[in-house]
């Protein structure tokens, strides 16, 4: 599988913009609009890692349950509740890339750390004693300590907790060129099918445990009214001015070097199911469309209930309304891509991969790259417009 992306994304060519022009700043206005966006984000990110604590906690409870009672009834509803998981995740993938909350001591590479080397946690296909599962002289017993310890060591793809190692365990390895992995549920019962089926259980609980622990600390580090958190220092930045530089940084790092390009692009050129985000379930599509939703959220001011002043907003009072509206429809034209991808026949994003260039599903996939390039250029130049300088790599 292909290298764990970095926070910093270091492939491509650099787009280093500076102001172009002086934006309008009458009495002091575009101070205050920008501590109204600063606040307003601080206000969606809580609300939406709130949503995903929620359901991740959803998710544990459907494990516990299993692991009680390890039936295909039970192994079908973590299925469902890890998907319903990712579904608010994937939109707070915009709130990376600066050294926010999800960055610092090392969450990200414990919550969504990817690709995974499946043969590091459990059997794979030839090898029926690999894994951490299965090396119990190793590792007598399994704990968060002593997973926290093996996660990423010696090696990148040597991950051993997270949603991805949630996910493996729950479907197994993907070898099925039409479907998701398909792991039995007796993996999980005494005298079951894989051996070691306790560890294996155990494992399971283990890591959604710490899943929580780690997705509890960055939503409480964005709690709005909280003296000295993380969501303080960040409304209080400059005005707003070095919130807003985060808020540019983060839409166009996802949008271009990690989505266009490591998300997608990668898988493209390389048309291996083994390349895409979520490879055992299946879930590439709704990670994709999600990501892209969570970076026009910023850029609109919105989640769910949250409905505020955002980088548009900003563009609008700075002089800039061309530039603004042009931004809102590439993310508009972006959205209208990421949801033809699947075509009429609902393809997997795996099924779309195959083929020549020309197949219809190649070609819905390329298109969406573009739009996500596109856009990426943009917002490169809004925040030039604002005086802002980022550094974005694109490919």
């Amino acid at each position: 599988m292909l290298r764990r992306i970095s926070s910093w994304i270091c492939l491509g060519f650099v787009l280093c913009l500076v102001a172009c022009g002086t934006p309008e700043n009458k009495d002091g206005e575009l101070e205050k609009v920008m501590a109204d966006v600063a606040k307003n984000y601080a206000a969606m990110v809580y609300a939406n890692y709130t949503d995903v604590e929620t359901k991740t906690k959803a998710l544990k409870e459907a494990i516990d349950a299993f692991v009680g009672n390890p039936t295909q009834d039970g192994l079908d509803k973590c299925k469902k509740a890890w998907l319903e998981a990712r579904d608010p995740y994937g939109q707070t993938e915009v709130y990376r890339f600066y050294n926010g909350p999800i960055e610092q001591e090392e969450r990200e590479g414990r919550i969504n750390a990817w690709p995974l080397d499946e043969s590091y946690i459990d059997y794979v296909e030839g090898n029926a004693d690999s894994g951490i599962v299965n090396k119990k002289a190793d590792y007598p017993e399994i704990t968060k300590d002593l997973l926290r310890s093996l996660n990423e060591k010696d090696g990148e793809t040597n991950i051993a907790v997270g949603y991805h190692a949630i996910e493996f365990l729950l479907w197994g390895q993907d070898l099925n060129t039409s479907g998701p992995g398909s792991r039995p549920h007796t993996d999980f019962v005494d005298g079951g099918t894989a051996s070691n089926q306790d560890r294996r259980r155990k494992y399971l609980q283990v890591v959604a445990e710490m899943l929580i622990e780690d997705l509890s600390a960055v939503k409480e580090a964005w709690k709005p009214d909280t003296a000295g958190n993380y969501a303080a220092t960040f409304i209080d930045a400059a005005k707003g001015k070095d919130a807003v530089q985060k808020m540019l940084l983060g839409m166009g790092s996802l949008s271009g070097g990690e989505l266009s390009g490591e998300r997608m692009n990668v898988a493209f050129e390389s048309k291996d199911q083994e390349d895409e985000h979520s490879c055992f379930s299946d879930n590439t599509y709704a990670d994709i469309l999600n990501n892209a939703t969570g970076i026009q959220n910023v850029f609109l001011g919105r989640y769910g209930s949250v409905q505020g002043k955002g980088i548009y907003d900003l563009l609008v009072a700075a002089g800039k309304q061309e530039l603004a509206d042009k931004l809102k429809k590439e993310m508009e034209d972006t959205m209208t891509a990421v949801k033809a991808m699947p075509g009429a026949d609902n393809k997997s994003f795996d099924q779309l991969l195959v083929g020549a260039d020309t197949e219809p599903g190649r070609v819905r996939i390329k298109a969406v790259i573009d739009a996500l390039r596109l856009q990426t250029k943009s917002t490169a130049e809004a925040a030039a417009a604002l005086g802002i300088t980022i550094n974005l790599d694109g490919n």
